[in-house]
């Protein structure tokens, strides 16, 4: 059995490796293929007659999945799946498997870390500390932004699934309070510092508000002008889920208005982000480089879950099936 990872390299790039796929199949892996519909002559080439496909971020469309002859099973390294035509490799009786659970805890953690650079700046405070500020400074201490604390504010969570929930454990432990947002509700979760409201009570009453809900049209463009609006002035907003679950220039406003007080962003609509991103210019916002799923304990679970994927599929119990 043939197998081609077509951009191995976020994943592995060079701290783990690919031995367990390469037991279970002959194994050709690409650091990097197009990730747009635009090389797909390319992917089709990588693809060839491989039965077997991994990627991460390279799209696998119709077309793609019409040209290869030989292809059982596409294994997507991530949790979304919306870069491969579900639909058009069940026509193909094509199994398409996803990683549901496997950083959890790194995006919770990831959350609340830049929750509390919004809070302290460290990274600031450090830089001024090297540039000599501190040791010139006519005081034994100053500060350069205004800091905050978090015990006694209120969190408001939209979208209270694994992660959602591993993010309130963290942020009820530095005593905030806990609004949660789902369609569905787990009612034993609440308690005397959690409860779950509907979306415009949440956007009234949180002091923070962070995204971990899936990307869906219902969801899309979410935070936006008018849902902003509704929300207290002075909120942070953290966005570690979905770059399109945000309006990019509403939110650009609020924060140059001062509506938004800061913003902690580790995606953008468009990944890499682009250089005319109104973001980049925005005040007191925050943004990193889809980092959330990143840690080595991260991203080896993926890796052997991603392995398990398919080590079922060929012992014929398929498992994270998303297109059935």
């Amino acid at each position: 059995m043939k197998a081609v990872v077509l951009d191995g390299y976020t994943l592995n790039p060079g701290d783990l490796n690919w031995k367990a796929l390469e037991q279970l199949c002959e194994t050709k892996v690409y650091d990097r293929t197009a990730t747009t519909t635009a090389g797909l002559k390319l992917i089709i080439e990588r693809i060839g007659d491989a039965e077997v496909v991994y990627t991460n971020k390279t799209p696998v469309p119709a077309d793609a999945i019409a040209a290869a002859p030989k292809l059982k099973f596409i294994g997507v390294l991530a949790t979304g799946y919306n870069i491969v035509d579900t639909e058009a490799a069940k026509k193909k009786g094509i199994v398409v498997s996803n990683i549901p659970t496997y950083g959890t805890a790194a995006v919770a953690q990831m959350a609340i870390a830049l929750l509390l650079e919004v809070c302290h700046h460290t990274g600031a405070h450090d830089i001024a500390v090297k540039n000599g500020d501190w040791t010139n400074n006519k005081d034994w201490c100053f500060w350069n932004y205004p800091l905050i604390e978090l015990a006694g504010k209120t969190m408001g969570i939209i979208g209270f699934g694994r992660i959602g929930q591993t993010t309130a454990k963290i942020a009820q432990a530095l005593g905030m309070n806990i609004l949660a947002y789902d369609t569905f509700k787990v009612k034993e979760l609440e308690s005397d510092t959690l409860k779950y409201v509907e979306l415009d009570e949440l956007y009234a009453e949180s002091d923070v508000i962070t995204l971990h809900i899936p990307l869906f049209d219902t969801t899309k463009g979410m935070i936006n002008k008018a849902s902003i609006a509704k929300m207290k002035n002075g909120v942070i907003i953290l966005n570690n889920s979905r770059g399109p679950l945000v309006v990019e220039q509403d939110l650009t406003d609020a924060l140059n208005s001062g509506k938004v007080a800061a913003a902690g962003l580790d995606v953008v609509s468009s990944e890499p982000i682009m250089a005319d991103n109104p973001l980049l210019k925005a005040k007191n916002c925050i943004i990193t480089p889809h980092i959330s799923w990143a840690p080595i304990e991260s991203r080896r679970r993926l890796m052997d879950i991603a392995v398990d994927n398919l080590r079922q599929f060929i012992a014929g119990k398929p498992v994270n099936v998303v297109n059935k």
